[in-house]
């Protein structure tokens, strides 16, 4: 008996940190549609403040980086757009989404500076 209850109170140690994961992973999603959401809005410092938070939450979400790319593109930051890219490929190389995007603003990115004087 005192055995089973050992073996149950291991389980559940190891079972906190996935299922506090998970918790994370979960607001980190919620984090990132309601950057969604506001972007849609052009609202897109409230876009990047929701996307950050979902990358503390869990830095492995490559859409999360993919989306603040978007929005620190749309802001003219450049560098951090192209960091947030090269993040979110590394992250999730066969995400075509991602490679498209990121594609779009290096073909963007190099006119934008043929121009520059």
């Amino acid at each position: 008996m005192q055995r089973a209850l050992l073996t149950v109170a291991a389980l559940i140690i190891l079972a906190g940190p996935a299922v506090l994961q998970a918790d994370e992973r979960d607001e980190a999603r919620a984090q990132v549609e309601f950057g969604i959401e506001v972007a849609m809005r052009g609202l897109w410092n409230e876009a990047i403040f929701r996307w950050e938070r979902a990358i503390q939450l869990d830095p492995t979400y490559a859409e999360a980086w993919n989306n603040l790319a978007i929005a620190f593109e749309n802001q003219g930051r450049l560098e951090d757009a192209l960091e947030a890219y090269e993040t979110a490929l590394d992250l999730d190389p066969q995400n075509i989404q991602i490679e498209t995007n990121y594609d779009l603003f290096l073909e963007v990115s190099d006119r934008v500076n043929q121009s520059d004087p």
